[in-house]
């Protein structure tokens, strides 16, 4: 049993309890129906694997005619399915909660990079760990969908020394010798820094990646040429991150920097207007 199933399984207790009353009550056992899942504006597709595989975990057979990730337009069927008729009004609620979810992440990210990549073709938009406990597969999965990187994952990903770090310990040089010391060497360092002199301090600490931690744009585009001037942005990557927003991202791109992340992408979501109808066979 892979780990989807079981989330899969998981999402459906939660929502069924001791069981679907209302489908028991309304719907003989042996009707059978057919459904069809689209989207009620344009988007990305993101999610339907999942919603497949809500169906095909209460006994229906689902077919998914677009893959995740590709730009569909409103009203474009997306997924097929058929079976009990119980089973399809028992999963319609999960289904659609994650593809609402899935596919607004995913709409958004792929605005995002559009925006970024209008300015700056090779900078990367990320997202974060500001997503909601237990959906973080989904929510990172969905920002690839459109086009993302999902950054972290887990803590256990990288090394990210931010702010509440560094009252801890006397410098970011120590810090990262610190972590340099204790931690795999495959791991990368990463500092939030926000000011040149601390950016300066990272770099030449041996910080593999720096972020520029509520920085705006044109501070962030001279503190580049300045590290740039001391020979010390060769062979690092710059992140911006905090205060970045759809309307601004362009800025961001335009400063030089390598990633930009955003936690909007995920904790702002906006769902899709997603629907599932359902007809007799």
């Amino acid at each position: 049993m892979h780990l989807a199933d079981e989330k899969i399984k998981e999402f459906l207790r939660e929502d069924v309890g001791y069981g679907d009353i209302t489908s028991a009550a309304l719907v003989p056992m042996d009707q059978r129906a057919a459904a069809h899942l689209y989207y009620r504006e344009p988007g990305v597709a993101s999610g339907l694997e999942e919603a497949a595989l809500v169906f095909t975990v209460l006994g229906c057979v689902a077919r998914q005619l677009v893959p995740d990730g590709s730009r569909v337009e409103a009203e474009q069927t997306l997924l097929e399915v058929r079976g009990p008729a119980r089973a399809l009004l028992t999963g319609e609620r999960t289904a659609l909660n994650i593809v609402c979810r899935m596919a607004g992440i995913a709409s958004q990210t792929a605005e995002a990079v559009r925006r970024a990549a209008s300015v700056n073709p090779l900078v990367r938009v990320a997202a974060t760990r500001k997503t909601a406990p237990g959906l973080r597969d989904l929510d990172k999965k969905a920002v690839e969908h459109g086009g993302g990187d999902p950054h972290r994952f887990r803590l256990d990903d990288c090394v990210l020394i931010k702010d509440n770090h560094l009252e801890l310990v006397p410098s970011i040089t120590e810090a990262v010798q610190r972590a340099r010391r204790l931690v795999s060497f495959t791991k990368k360092i990463e500092v939030e820094v926000r000011t040149l002199a601390e950016a300066e301090e990272a770099a030449r600490a041996g910080a593999e990646i720096i972020m520029f931690d509520n920085m705006p744009p044109k501070a962030i585009k001279e503190t580049l040429g300045s590290l740039d001037e001391r020979g010390l942005r060769e062979g690092r990557v710059f992140e911006a991150s905090g205060g970045v927003t759809l309307d601004n991202i362009a800025e961001y791109a335009a400063s030089g920097v390598d990633v930009i992340s955003l936690g909007s992408l995920t904790h702002s979501v906006r769902s899709l207007d997603v629907k599932l109808e359902i007809e007799m066979m």
